[in-house]
């Protein structure tokens, strides 16, 4: 049996162009990457993606419930967008500079931010908290939970480096509540929270319990591996197809063109994934995430208290769940493994 691949820092990540961090072991002039980036550019997107205003509230509403996903423009202020984008820019750096061969813990390139932190979260950096009460978003999740009263879950996002060649598998954000018994452990792991003891319901017979804000750091384009999303599929229980058995349109159901300042406000029940980055720029997609008033999932205390000292007043409602105590100190940083999905793949 092959050893399992290992992490190797990098020291190089710490500082040179941002944009030239990618293509580590991949040719991009490959035949096979030119033939899939020229289909890209001829056929990817989603053909005729509605893209509103901020003050198109109910239209916004409309489109999310109807799709499982809407795009705003203009959320973003230009200063809160080169603040944002400085925050991804070096909290990439620092995790790439554990990962020289860019393995990425979402698949080679791509990686969660996430789930690189120890905490799952980034709402401890203040780039993060800001993006939890913007003028122009808040408004738009009142109306989708029909009340003020809704809950932050955190915040981390994702981003995906020129030379991830591979489509991740459509898949959704969270599931019925369900236990079992990792290997080698003798105490089950419950994942989920909701749960039909009458075998009745499932969490796709719900309203909307959980919304996530992803933001767009630069234009997601044909080829810079933008979101695919498949619209209506919030409701359906239908087995999700695997990449094999996925039909083509459905790998084409990318989230673009569509400008940097967006956000894409997403049903994570919908079926989603990410698509290949064949450009020569890094897609970062920073988020934000919330429960409805009326759902409840345990929440790590990932949020210090002096940050949470900055927020607006509404943001400090919503993030009572995961604010820590004023004396506590929240443990911040990297995963040794930096939220590998191959839990053996572990650093040099």
């Amino acid at each position: 049996m092959s050893k399992p691949p290992q992490l190797v820092d990098d020291s190089d990540a710490v500082s040179g162009p941002l944009n030239d961090l990618g293509w580590v072991n991949v040719d991009p002039n490959a035949p096979d990457l030119v033939e899939l980036r020229e289909y890209l550019l001829a056929n990817n997107g989603i053909k005729g993606l509605e893209i509103l205003s901020p003050d198109q509230v109910e239209r916004a509403v409309h489109i999310f419930y109807r799709d499982g996903f809407v795009v705003v423009r203009d959320v973003l202020s230009d200063d809160q967008l080169t603040f944002i984008r400085q925050g991804c820019d070096e909290v990439i750096r620092e995790i790439l500079a554990r990962d020289a061969h860019r393995l990425g813990n979402r698949g080679s390139h791509r990686y969660s931010f996430g789930g690189s932190s120890l905490t799952g979260h980034l709402v401890h950096r203040p780039e993060w908290a800001m993006l939890i009460d913007l003028p122009a978003v808040t408004p738009i999740l009142t109306s989708i939970f029909g009340s003020a009263n809704y809950i932050a879950r955190g915040g981390g996002g994702d981003f995906c480096l020129p030379g991830a060649m591979a489509y991740q598998a459509l898949h959704t954000d969270m599931g019925d509540r369900r236990e079992f018994v990792p290997p080698g452990s003798t105490h089950s792991t419950t994942f989920g929270s909701f749960h039909d003891p009458r075998g009745k319901l499932t969490y796709r017979d719900l309203p909307c319990p959980y919304v996530c804000c992803n933001f767009l750091m630069v234009d997601f384009t044909a080829t810079n591996g933008a979101t695919r999303q498949i619209p209506g599929t919030q409701y359906m229980k239908d087995p999700i197809p695997n990449l094999d058995s996925e039909p083509e349109w459905m790998k084409l159901s990318a989230v673009c063109p569509a400008p940097a300042g967006s956000v894409l406000i997403r049903d994570v029940r919908a079926w989603h994934g990410g698509t290949p980055n064949l450009s020569d720029e890094v897609r970062a997609l920073p988020n934000a995430e919330y429960y409805a008033p009326w759902f409840h999932e345990p929440m790590r205390r990932s949020m210090p208290y002096a940050i949470y000292e900055t927020l607006s007043e509404h943001a400090k409602d919503v993030c009572r769940f995961i604010v820590a105590d004023s004396k506590a100190e929240v443990e911040t940083g990297y995963r040794d493994d930096i939220g590998s999905i191959n839990r053996q793949t572990k650093r040099k």
